[in-house]
């Protein structure tokens, strides 16, 4: 008897909660561009100079800053786009990239970055971020495999 009780009152419990997550499915979404502070997606392509320039200079600053070598980026090619606005339409724009990447150490790395809007200097401009594979040695962007967290 007390375990019959015990499967209805669980059955109940799950039939309460199946609106509440049927409803969510349903919610319209409403584009970044037409929020109360909307976002107008426009933002710079992968193989934009002020992009990889961009890239280029945080990359020479943290290695001299926070490894001590002179390391510094010195081509871009093979860039391509993996990704734009992967997770939907609502959500702050942002544009996934991929390219190699050759350093003053004559090695080519595969590079991971995205550019997203309103993340830069105090949300006035775009931002990037990046990994260059081999060289994230704070382990900032490899949770489980290289770079993993730089990608979508």
């Amino acid at each position: 008897m007390r375990l019959t009780v015990l499967f209805s009152a669980l059955a109940l419990g799950l039939l309460a909660i199946q609106p509440a997550s049927a409803r969510s499915a349903r919610e319209e979404i409403s584009p970044a561009e037409e929020q109360v502070f909307p976002y107008d997606a426009q933002i710079p392509a992968c193989q934009d100079t002020s992009v990889l320039e961009k890239i280029s200079s945080r990359f020479a600053e943290k290695e001299a800053k926070f490894w001590n070598t002179s390391m510094t980026i010195e081509s871009y090619d093979t860039i391509s786009r993996t990704a734009w606005r992967p997770y939907g339409l609502d959500y702050i724009p942002r544009r996934y990239c991929s390219a190699v990447a050759t350093t003053s150490d004559g090695v080519r790395r595969r590079i991971d970055y995205s550019v997203r809007e309103g993340l830069g200097i105090i949300g006035a401009t775009w931002g990037v971020d990046y990994c260059v594979h081999g060289l994230d040695r704070n382990l900032a962007y490899s949770y489980s495999t290289a770079c993993r967290m730089a990608r979508p």
